[in-house]
C-alpha cells in the first residue's frame, strides 16, 4: 500500500510531513513529560490506533493509544454520504469552544443596567 504524500499550503507556506500541526498534547502519566506518536495504524475510518512514547529519556516509558471520532461538531463543506455520524449535541459543542479560562465571562451571562 503506497502513503500519501502529505503537502498542503496555509498561508502560502507548504506544510511537510512531520509539521506540528496540532497542540493537542498528549502527557505521561508517569513522569509527566510529552508524548509523541511513533507510529498509527488506522482501523476504521473513525478510529487510528496510535504507538507512543516518553520524551523523557530517564522515563522511556511507551503506550498503546487510540482516537476515534466519535461526532459531527459541524458539518463538512464536503460532504461524503457514506460518512454516518451522530451530531454532536449542543451542551457538547459549547464545551469544544471553552478556552480554559474558567474567569471569561459569558455574554450570555452579562447584565445590562
Amino acid at each position: 500500500m503506497k502513503r500519501r504524500q502529505f503537502s498542503a499550503s496555509a498561508e502560502g507556506r507548504t506544510l511537510r510531513r512531520g509539521d506540528n500541526l496540532s497542540t493537542y498534547k498528549l502527557v505521561c502519566p508517569h513522569c509527566g513529560g510529552s508524548l509523541r506518536i511513533r507510529t498509527s495504524v488506522g482501523q476504521h475510518i473513525f478510529l487510528r490506533t496510535a504507538y507512543l512514547q516518553c520524551i523523557n529519556e530517564a522515563c522511556g516509558a511507551t503506550y498503546r493509544g487510540q482516537f476515534e471520532i466519535t461526532h459531527e461538531m459541524s458539518p463538512s463543506g464536503m460532504p461524503n454520504p457514506t460518512v454516518q455520524l451522530p451530531v454532536a449535541p449542543v451542551s457538547l459543542r459549547r464545551e469544544s469552544m471553552r478556552t480554559g479560562d474558567e474567569q471569561q465571562m459569558d455574554l450570555l451571562d452579562l447584565e445590562i443596567a
